[in-house]
């Protein structure tokens, strides 16, 4: 599979299919969104073996059993035969470059079906995709403080990979760059800070990392553990989880997102205040570099959270 070109194979239901064949029903689309839930897992390539490596795989479909159980999605497919799909679909279609991959899970009939009607079939589709990485570039954003709330979990959970979140993130999204910002932050309903359109948040202060807890209406990131544990462990840099205020962002030293999609984006000014002096901050830059180095099996430790193509 090269950069221009979709894959050969998908992965649908527990057999590799051709992508011209990989199809459902148009009714399909009706309610597919209502209790839909996909995961995002990343392949970076190791160019000494010319290989790539799956990251956290474990975990990406642990959770993404989580986000099943969540919506009520009985599955047919157990993690461990979730992650032997994924490594025979990379392998099917002869992935060695930095590449997305994308399980999701909907309910096969085309309405709105609630638990338990003998129609209700979970249908598992893997997907995937060559992506540019951003890690070791100057990419950076800068963000506005939505006026969107984030989804609260008494509302809709936002801990899990449900595709209907998504639509609170587009709408911050769509709202920051109508406004001329590349991106948003939203606030929870108690008026803290909360994560980003699809990214966890990092701030700097005083020389310590500050990031919102996993109770203040935020994904339970895998990127945001796999940091967290690389300061304390690696950097030996001090991690405070906690309730962020909003002017907390404007008197950051640092800031940055983070995620699988986002990797470590750094975060130069929000509401137009600079974040530090607006450029990359020095713990920003050694945390994606470290990242970077983990995730492509570079640094030859954390072998566990890496699965070899």
């Amino acid at each position: 599979m090269t950069n221009e070109e979709h894959p050969h194979y998908l992965w649908l239901d527990g057999e590799l299919v051709p992508w011209q064949e990989a199809t459902v029903h148009i009714t399909a689309l009706e309610w597919v969104g209502v209790g839909s839930v996909f995961e995002g897992i990343k392949a970076y390539r190791n160019e000494e073996l010319g290989r790539a490596y799956v990251f956290r795989l474990d975990d990406h479909l642990a959770r993404f059993a989580d986000s099943m159980k969540l919506v009520e999605l009985e599955s047919r497919f157990s993690p461990r035969e979730l992650k032997e799909a994924v490594v025979e679909l990379l392998r099917a279609n002869e992935v060695c470059q930095d590449t997305y991959i994308r399980p999701f899970a909907f309910a096969s009939r085309g309405r709105y079906l609630s638990r338990g009607s003998p129609e209700a079939v979970t249908c598992v589709l893997i997907n995937l995709f060559p992506f540019e990485s951003h890690l070791k570039t100057d990419d950076a954003v800068h963000c506005c403080v939505s006026s969107w709330t984030r989804i609260s979990d008494n509302v809709m959970p936002p801990r899990i990979k449900a595709v209907a979140n998504y639509w609170n993130s587009r709408l911050a999204g769509n709202e920051a760059t109508r406004n001329g910002y590349d991106s948003a932050i939203l606030l929870n309903e108690r008026g803290k800070v909360a994560e980003g359109p699809g990214a966890c948040l990092m701030l700097v202060r005083r020389g310590r990392v500050i990031t919102p807890l996993v109770t203040a209406g935020i994904l339970e990131s895998i990127t945001r553990d796999t940091l967290i544990h690389l300061f304390r462990q690696e950097l030996g840099v001090e991690v405070v989880e906690r309730e962020v205020d909003r002017t907390e962002l404007y008197l950051a030293e640092e800031a940055f997102f983070c995620g699988t999609g986002a990797e470590v984006r750094p975060i130069l000014s929000v509401d137009r205040f600079p974040v530090g002096d607006g450029q990359i901050g020095p713990l920003t830059r050694q945390i994606g570099a470290l990242y970077h180095d983990v995730v492509r099996g570079i640094e030859g430790r954390y072998r566990e959270w890496r699965t070899l193509v």
